[in-house]
């Protein structure tokens, strides 16, 4: 017989799990409070196994636990002896799903009969299992406050001193912006209990720059900083302690955006010239953010003014600014000294030495300016030091130098190798699929991000298995069709839920196996699809519709439950290229069965350009009708190219897109007596109206590999749009020729506003200057007409082509600019484009290491006008590198 002390404790553990249950919180509470520990021990022990079996239940069950989380939470909170269990219970990740301010309110209530130093102890633990708010907007990271206000609650009502954990004072911070909004103008700090905690670490923790930094602007609200500042005039806050929290943070380095909020306090503050710390700001000068070298000059300068920095302080700052990247800090630098008395100004005279190497022709010029005037109250080493700087200086400048500083040589240029090019090699084709397990298990992975090649394998292993043996397909697939599709099938439920109306081609691949595992199913919901695409046709270009049709000749054939045992067109090469040796054996497999026809197509488009006169015997006896086809296409050389003509002009656009002045196209017309989808492919004309456009490009390059202008001129009406430009790095292993549609492409690529992405146009580029192919004459004259037309940006194709020239292309970057640079030349009269300047100066460096002898039109001209400016400057150097 049961005691009554165990039947008791029974009762309490469901009483406490029914009212888990539900979900009523008042009165689980107020049975907590009347547990004894006894009861309490036997909660805990049984709690976590709850939970856990609550888990495992099922998607249901686990939805139902994160509308019960706040009650497992208080359960486990009463109940759990120990603070580092309890701490634990309330970081599960299953429990988080709780308003934290009410969660923080509930669980204090339970925790109120705990003893003091057990509270602590916890306050403790969950401070430091804090983790820093995610990033992104000041609100969005309010809201992802999950564990914070509990461990606030505890520290304010135990009094505990919190530990050190970034997070912790990065809440608080959040916390307080949140109270802020909600105050409608009533200031919040002076009232704040965690405040003294945080003062201190403010100007130490990672994370609070957000949350400092914002603004409300409207209705009398005040930031973070305003209310330091008034509490500062109050005196409720150390005034000095702010400032010497300022100048720590920005002695211990950051970003702009993390400094910047403390380079506002400090301004707010506005301290006198005496309360500025000269030797830590000039500390800061070499290595600061932005935002506070600014602020530390012009608290130096203020500092100089009331006669508060020494002329050795003084030197070290110009010099700091002097050696830093940013030209506007050397500019600062050297008015700074141009400024100065004569013999303040000769004790920093040295640090105009970095600012002879600068290429900005005016910034030079003045620096040299500068020290001519120093020169008679400048001592003798830094005389040499100046000396030794002007060795690099242009001939004029060097020889203004001498004349006050003596004879300085001039120093031997280094001399410049370039570097190898070798060419990015293509990722390797995976093996064959050969068993149903492993292509089960490729069809559970994600099939996005599109992989053609990853396609194209779980593809041809799909067919060749099936095959082989579609009933043991069927049974090793069963796994997938349970998870994958719904049960019942409902063919409606899809047509309205898939990507594109059936465009995806990994939508298209998932139904190729539905069509093996449940033809019915299948053909059903080809049936509605059909029915469906007639009110929505086909958006993708030509090229897309292509792949997308191979797919659906699949799903055909098993939908007719039959089989086919291999498809033509599975690459054998990374570039997309099927072996001709390789195609002809595929034939002789199939036999007398006629292949797909799209299958068919697209392995001839594969088939490389050079091809084994001997493969036109073997082909010769194939038995079909699609073997006679594929013997005269080997005869032939492989199937001919289309023609390929270019144009530059405008384009009507709807109001709402931005309209190029001109912009650059490509037209295709197919030869004669290729087959209609072929000639689908290679009929191109530029329309009016909104610009092609498809998500889909990564598939094209495999298309047609052996047929790089083609590609381009698609790829070419696409780009601009669609945004990603790998297509292009594929196009570069292409084969085929490769002229002004090719060129145009890469320009365009060249053009993407995300630096990664012109990465990939310098790599297209690089690797068709290795394999020698890269039509450099042909992308000269793109980018000019290009930018000319306003299709294109000047800065960002410089910034391309200063890196291929630096990574040895810098012969193909010659040839190229030798036709763009007079293109884009300012006529007399003409305002130069923007850019140009730099745009010359990576034309000298290629005509350098190209060791070029030419002629550009207009650039003498150009060369021999006067001005200091970077243009003029590089003109005359341009000039000068490629006269004989």
């Amino acid at each position: 017989m049961p005691r009554p002390d165990r039947d008791t404790r029974v009762n309490a553990v469901q009483g406490v799990l029914d009212r888990i249950e539900t979900g009523s919180v008042t009165s689980l509470v107020t049975l907590l409070h009347g547990l004894t520990d006894d009861d309490k021990r036997a909660v805990a022990r049984h709690l976590p196994t709850h939970l856990n079996e609550r888990r495992r239940a099922g998607f249901e069950a686990e939805r139902r636990l994160w509308e019960l989380a706040a009650l497992y939470r208080l359960a486990g909170a009463a109940c759990l002896s120990g603070a580092e269990q309890v701490a634990s219970w309330l970081n599960r990740r299953e429990l988080s799903g709780v308003e934290p301010k009410a969660d923080a309110i509930q669980v204090m209530s339970v925790l109120a009969n705990r003893p003091l130093e057990w509270r602590r102890d916890l306050a403790v633990r969950l401070v430091r299992r804090l983790r820093p708010a995610p990033t992104g907007s000041t609100w969005r990271r309010v809201e992802s406050l999950r564990a914070w206000d509990l461990a606030a609650a505890l520290v304010i009502e135990t009094g505990v001193e919190p530990p050190e954990n970034d997070a912790f004072v990065s809440g608080w911070v959040l916390r307080t912006v949140e109270r802020q909004w909600m105050s409608n103008g009533t200031p919040v700090l002076a009232d704040d209990r965690l405040l003294d905690h945080m003062l201190p670490r403010l100007f130490q923790a990672a994370g609070v720059a957000d949350g400092l930094g914002w603004d409300p602007g409207l209705e009398g609200r005040q930031s973070i900083v305003g209310e330091l500042v008034e509490l500062a005039r109050t005196g409720r806050v150390p005034r000095q302690a702010l400032l010497e929290g300022c100048v720590s943070r920005f002695l211990a380095g950051g970003d702009a955006a993390e400094t910047g909020p403390f380079v506002t306090l400090w301004r707010e503050l506005k301290p006198e010239a005496a309360e500025i710390p000269v030797t830590e700001f000039v500390r800061v000068l070499p290595s600061a953010s932005s935002p506070v070298v600014q602020l530390a000059l012009e608290e130096l300068r203020r500092a100089e003014s009331a006669g508060a920095l020494d002329t050795e302080l003084f030197a070290e700052a110009v010099q700091a600014l002097a050696y830093r990247p940013e030209k506007k800090n050397m500019a600062a630098a050297v008015k700074w000294i141009a400024d100065a008395p004569p013999a303040r100004g000769a004790a920093a005279v040295a640090a105009l030495a970095p600012v002879f190497d600068v290429e900005t022709p005016s910034l030079r010029e003045r620096a040299v300016r500068v020290a001519v005037k120093l020169a008679p109250h400048t001592a003798e080493l830094d005389r040499e030091a100046i000396r030794e700087a002007g060795t690099r200086l242009p001939t004029g400048l060097r020889e203004r130098l001498a004349a006050a500083f003596g004879t300085v040589d001039e120093a031997e240029p280094d001399p410049v190798a370039a570097p190898a090019l070798t060419p990015t090699p293509l990722p390797a084709l995976a093996r064959p699929i050969v068993s149903v397990a492993e292509l089960a298990a490729e069809l559970e992975q994600p099939l996005w991000p599109q992989e053609p090649a990853r396609m194209e394998r779980i593809l041809s292993g799909l067919v060749e298995l099936a095959h082989e043996d579609r009933d043991a397909l069927v049974e090793g697939l069963q796994p997938w069709w349970q998870t994958n599709w719904r049960h019942p099938f409902e063919a409606r439920n899809y047509v309205y839920g898939i990507s594109s109306f059936d465009e995806d081609i990994g939508f298209l691949l998932s139904r190729c196996a539905l069509a093996v595992v449940s033809p019915a199913n299948s053909r059903e919901l080809t049936a509605l699809l059909h029915d469906d695409s007639s009110r929505w046709p086909n958006s993708e270009p030509a090229l897309q519709r292509f792949v997308q049709q191979r797919f659906r000749e699949v799903i055909s054939l098993f939908e007719r439950n039959e089989t086919v045992p291999v498809l033509l067109a599975t690459p054998t090469a990374p570039t997309g290229h099927v072996d001709a040796a390789t195609l002809v054996a595929r034939m002789e497999r199939l036999k007398v069965t006629e292949p797909l026809e799209y299958d068919f197509l697209q392995a001839l488009l594969r088939l490389p350009r050079r091809i084994d006169p001997e493969l036109v015997v073997r082909a010769e006896r194939l038995p079909s009708e699609a073997g006679r086809r594929l013997a005269a296409c080997l005869r032939a050389g492989g199937l001919p190219d289309p023609v390929v003509t270019w144009e530059l002009g405008a384009f009507d656009r709807p109001a709402s897109y931005h309209q190029s002045l001109q912009e650059a196209h490509a037209r295709l017309a197919p030869p004669e007596g290729v087959p209609g989808p072929l000639a689908e492919l290679w009929t191109l004309a530029p329309k009016t109206g909104y610009p092609a456009s498809s998500r889909n490009t990564v598939w094209w390059p495999p298309i047609m590999p052996s047929h790089r202008e083609a590609l381009a001129a698609h790829l070419l009406e696409c780009l601009p749009s669609s945004g990603p430009v790998e297509a292009v790095t594929a196009l570069a292993h292409n084969d085929g020729p490769a002229g002004i549609a090719t060129a145009s492409t890469i320009v365009i690529a060249m053009n993407h506003p995300t630096p990664a992405q012109r990465a990939l146009a310098a790599d297209a580029t690089l690797t068709l200057a290795a394999y020698g192919e890269l039509p450099a004459a042909d992308l000269g004259r793109a980018v000019g007409h290009m930018v000319r037309g306003e299709q294109v940006k000047l800065n960002r194709i410089i910034g391309v082509l200063d890196e291929v020239t630096a990574a040895g292309a810098h012969a193909a970057v010659w040839t190229a600019l030798a036709q763009a640079v007079p293109l884009l030349l300012p006529a007399p009269g003409e305002k130069p484009r923007p850019g140009l300047g730099e745009l010359l100066k990576v034309a000298v460096r290629a005509a350098e290491l190209a060791g070029a002898r030419d002629e550009i039109p207009g650039l003498a001209e150009l060369a021999a006008r006067k001005g200091s400016s970077l243009l003029i400057h590089e003109a005359r150097r341009l000039h000068e590198a490629i006269s004989a």
